[in-house]
This record gives C-alpha cells, sequence and structure tokens, in this order.
C-alpha cells in the first residue's frame, strides 16, 4: 500500500508541476501586447512561498529548482540566478514556516515581501556587477509589488481549494506523528 502521507506529498508536487505549466503556457502565449506592457506578478514565487509557509513538504527544492530554470531559458534571464535567489529565498522562508505560524498574517505577508525585495536588489546588483543588460528599476519595482499583492489572493485561493492551510501548533496527522 502506498502511504496516504507520501501520497499527498506526491499529488502537490504534480499540481505544483502543473500550475508552473500552465503559468508559463499563458506567458508564452502572443496575445498581442505591446512591449511596454506593465508587468504581472511571478505566480509561481507567490505559489512556492504560499506553500512553502504552510506545508514545508509540499514544495520539493529540486523541482522549484527546475522551474525556476526553465522560467530563466524560456523568458531569456541570465540562466541560474534568479533560480538560484529563489531557492535561497524558498530554503530561507522554509527555515522560518514554523515561527511564522504563531504570526499574524500581516507579518507573514510583510516577511514575504521583504524576501521579494532582497531577491529583486540582490539581482540587480549582481546583474549590475556583470554588466549584463536588466529591465529598469521601475519595471522590476512593479513586478515586485504586483507579486506581493497578489500574494494573499494566491494563499485564500491554495487555502480554499486545494486545502493547503497553516498547521496549527501541535496538529497530529493520521498515524499521531507531530507535523
Amino acid at each position: 500500500m502506498i502511504n496516504p502521507i507520501i501520497a499527498r506529498r506526491v499529488l502537490f508536487w504534480g499540481i505544483l508541476l502543473a500550475l508552473s505549466a500552465g503559468i508559463i503556457f499563458i506567458r508564452i502565449l502572443p496575445l498581442g501586447m505591446p512591449d511596454g506592457r506593465w508587468p504581472g506578478p511571478d505566480w509561481t514565487l507567490a505559489i512556492a512561498f504560499a506553500w512553502v509557509l504552510r506545508r514545508p513538504n509540499y514544495i520539493p527544492v529540486l523541482l522549484f529548482a527546475a522551474i525556476l530554470l526553465l522560467n530563466d531559458i524560456l523568458f531569456l534571464r541570465a540562466p541560474g540566478l534568479w533560480t538560484g535567489l529563489g531557492v535561497i529565498a524558498l530554503e530561507f522562508l522554509r527555515a522560518r514556516a514554523r515561527f511564522s505560524r504563531e504570526l499574524p498574517f500581516v507579518f507573514e505577508w510583510a516577511m514575504v515581501a521583504g524576501v521579494l525585495l532582497v531577491m529583486m536588489l540582490a539581482n540587480r546588483i549582481i546583474l549590475g556587477v556583470f554588466i549584463v543588460t536588466q529591465n529598469s528599476f521601475a519595471m522590476d519595482s512593479l513586478l515586485l509589488m504586483a507579486t506581493v499583492f497578489v500574494y494573499p489572493f494566491v494563499v485564500m485561493i491554495s487555502a480554499l481549494t486545494l486545502g493547503v492551510r497553516q498547521v496549527i501548533p501541535g496538529e497530529v496527522d493520521q498515524f499521531g506523528h507531530r507535523i
């Protein structure tokens, strides 16, 4: 028999992969938008950060890194830079998942916004040091604000539709193991 805990984990890995594939597919569609359009949020980061703060075992780091690396390659970013920053940010948040359970949502939201801000600034600094062409600061700031803005909606939709809710301190699974 398959362990139900492992089956649920693998199910969410598949959901993450399917959501990421859908996001990539929608982003590469030729919708006739002009080049000067406003950037949309980084849905992949918002989903991963929301899930890792609720159920850290639902986001495997290698799958997340592969998804971000594919995004880097398809959307012509510096291959591996945003991926590396995303993995560092994900692991930073994973280490603080237990701490964030006891905080109100506003503090979690601020922590995610701070992590995204540090990611954006580190990306700009590293690209600047190596004199690589990059987006304007205003476009990166709009991307950051859009991602921070949609984060509560991602959390709400994840909790209501997929059941990815925050673990209550002391909660146990169906086998009596502490989560």
